[in-house]
């Protein structure tokens, strides 16, 4: 790809800046079900319950106890939460390091489908790995799905970031590791890269003239 063209930079997070692993909180979950239970959460899809924590449409209270009814789980809400975050992994440093050097050069900015328990942890892996003051001081903005009430792969999250930080379609790069994701950006005109192991962003910015 011939970045020459590209003014911004929208970067998911799960997958692309920090390691995940959505199996481990699956795993967890189920092993606080008091019977076997099948949780419905993946990359690709999921049931409602997470889509409603996801848009901001259910608190975290409201989260826990939906998991609670729904898979017949007994634990506190520590214990979920735990299980929940099982999923974040590491962010390496390299990362780090090429986004501190991309924001001297491109309009940078994050977009995530996520929860209010899933960043409070980002930002305690930041806090307790790296100097920088917060996960947000990498961008110049970030949209979390949570806090915007909107999520990918609907086209109104991303017609949001370019409305509101005038940019120009042709001119953006959208990075996500899930396909669907990639599909709804490339329907707007968006610049896109799917992130596939063992691709990750250090090589794809080493190998491209940046």
């Amino acid at each position: 790809m011939d970045l020459a063209q590209i003014k911004n930079i929208i970067f998911d997070l799960g997958g692309v800046i920090i390691n995940i692993d959505y199996d481990k909180s699956i795993r967890e979950l189920q092993k606080l079900c008091k019977d076997n239970c099948n949780i419905e959460f993946s990359q690709k899809e999921q049931s409602h319950l997470f889509d409603l924590y996801e848009t901001g449409a259910s608190s975290s209270q409201e989260f826990r106890d939906s998991l609670r009814q729904v898979y017949s789980i007994d634990a506190t809400d520590e214990q979920i939460d735990l299980a929940w975050n099982a999923m974040l992994l590491d962010i390496p440093k390299e990362r780090i390091d090429l986004l501190l050097e991309l924001g001297k050069k491109y309009r940078i900015f994050l977009l995530s489908n996520t929860n209010a328990i899933h960043l409070k942890r980002f930002n305690e892996i930041v806090a307790h790995s790296f100097t920088i003051p917060s996960l947000d001081s990498l961008f110049e903005r970030s949209y979390y799905s949570h806090l915007v009430g909107k999520r990918k792969p609907d086209t109104a999250i991303f017609e949001q970031i370019i409305a509101e930080n005038g940019l120009q379609k042709s001119e953006t790069l959208f990075i996500d590791d899930s396909v669907q994701h990639i599909h709804s950006a490339d329907k707007l005109g968006l610049h896109t890269l799917h992130l596939q192991a063992p691709l990750t962003i250090n090589k794809f910015f080493a190998d491209v003239a940046v």
